[in-house]
């Protein structure tokens, strides 16, 4: 599956005419940093920050930047505090499909189908599938079509009681990683759609496995695995999610790589020659 556009476009999520204080100090207080440590992160002074907090200075294009990287706010939200301060977006919002990332859609395709025979795929802020490599590919054979239209999401695939669902063994603790996953997602973006996917995902019944959703084998100690039954096999699976350091564009910024690493041998050597 090539790299496809999805909806990375969306608006930005804080209202500019909130002013900038109070978004500021709502990012401040959700990670739990005071005025004075803050003020001495961004090298200000805790009365400064306080005036900017409750509209009585303005501060600079450049303040709001330090600040922003200071409280790691996410890159759309740092464009969001720039408008609600009376500043242009700092940070670009390339389409996906756009010439100006081809090498960086190239490289995605390149890296993903290196991965293979193990499952790769690439996602955006909402979980929408942009790229996937056989492995995925592999995996949801079986699926039906009605989940497989685009956009895929990668959330929906997994926990509909029609996608992948009945097929993982150990489901109950899959799902609670997944949805904690979102949670933290949520908290840090603020995002009215990822939230709704939630709401959504969260609230489809759980398939019981005729297996009483007991995993088939012995669970690595290391890492939490994706257990699940393909062709009368139960594969087993170990997630692991990278993304890009220091991005300088909203689209980059929140596309996340997920790869799948085989758990135990019997998984290796069915990828291998199933996909070989």
């Amino acid at each position: 599956m090539g790299i496809v556009a999805t909806s990375t476009n969306a608006p930005f999520t804080a209202p500019a005419e909130r002013g900038v204080g109070p978004l500021l100090r709502a990012w401040r207080e959700r990670r739990r940093v005071s005025q004075l440590e803050l003020a001495l992160r961004a090298g200000s002074s805790a009365r400064h920050i306080s005036f900017v907090e409750t509209g009585r200075s303005r501060p600079s294009e450049e303040m709001v930047l330090r600040l922003a990287e200071h409280l790691e706010v996410p890159v759309r939200e740092r464009n969001a505090l720039l408008l609600a301060a009376g500043y242009a977006p700092h940070y670009a919002q390339t389409p996906l499909d756009d010439p100006a990332l081809d090498v960086l859609r190239t490289g995605l395709e390149r890296l993903i189908q290196g991965y293979e025979p193990y499952p790769a795929l690439v996602v955006d802020a909402r979980y929408d599938v942009v790229a996937a490599n056989r492995g995925i590919a592999m995996l949801l054979e079986g699926v039906p079509e009605s989940l497989l239209a685009p956009p895929l999401n990668a959330m929906r695939l997994t926990l509909h009681p029609q996608g992948l669902a009945p097929r993982i063994r150990n489901l109950p603790e899959w799902r609670g990683h997944l949805l904690a996953q979102m949670e933290r997602q949520i908290a840090l973006h603020r995002s009215a759609p990822l939230r709704a996917l939630y709401e959504e995902v969260a609230a489809y019944p759980v398939p019981e496995h005729p297996g009483g959703g007991e995993p088939a084998g012995p669970v690595p100690h290391f890492a939490l695995p994706m257990q699940i039954e393909h062709d009368g096999r139960t594969l087993s699976f170990i997630s692991s999610i990278s993304t890009f350091n220091t991005p300088l564009d909203v689209t980059v910024a929140e596309l996340a790589i997920e790869t799948f690493l085989p758990a135990d041998p019997a998984t290796v050597k069915y990828l291998h020659s199933a996909l070989h």
